[in-house]
């Protein structure tokens, strides 16, 4: 590198949304403040509601090992292992800490977290979104970028929190 540093010295797009800058969100302690209650042990924290182009990134926490969710997704997924593992019933790897997964769009897999003396916690980038279905894939419910904020603005109502925190992270 060399030369001055010179900022972009034209204007930005017709429309553009602004950066998104979200200090600490990767920062874990025992706390839940922060995290969203899903199902009983599994809490989320929305990180981006892409509701213009239907995904949304968030941070999965599981504190009790067992079956989350089956499903099929409509896109694809991209998923960090940030803390702890997990894996898919219907696979033969294990996610770990530091590990990458891509998910196809079409695949259905069943969600398990095993024992750990630790919370395991990764970052999901969901494209789309996906469809909870039974062993035998019958359609038992869904969820989309929609049905996360739906969900995330409910549960800042009912803690007292304003709902419009959230507006934030809308892009």
């Amino acid at each position: 590198m060399s030369g001055a540093a010179v900022p972009y010295q034209l204007a930005q797009p017709v429309g553009i949304l602004p950066d998104l800058l979200l200090p600490g969100a990767m920062q874990f302690d025992d706390s839940l403040a922060s995290w969203i209650p899903q199902s009983e042990g599994v809490w989320f924290r929305p990180l981006l509601f892409g509701v213009s182009n239907g995904y949304y990134l968030n941070l999965l926490r599981v504190r009790a090992a067992g079956m989350l969710s089956r499903h099929r997704h409509n896109g694809p997924v991209h998923a960090f292992t940030l803390r702890g593992s997990w894996r898919y019933l219907e696979h033969g790897w294990t996610a770990r800490e530091g590990d990458y997964t891509f998910e196809p769009p079409g695949e259905v897999h069943t969600l398990i977290v095993p024992p750990q003396p630790y919370d395991m916690i990764a970052l999901f980038h969901v494209s789309g979104g996906y469809v909870y279905v039974d062993p035998r894939g019958i359609a038992t419910g869904h969820e989309d970028v929609f049905t996360k904020l739906a969900c995330a603005r409910e549960y800042f109502r009912q803690s007292g929190r304003d709902p419009t925190e959230l507006d934030k992270l809308i892009r």
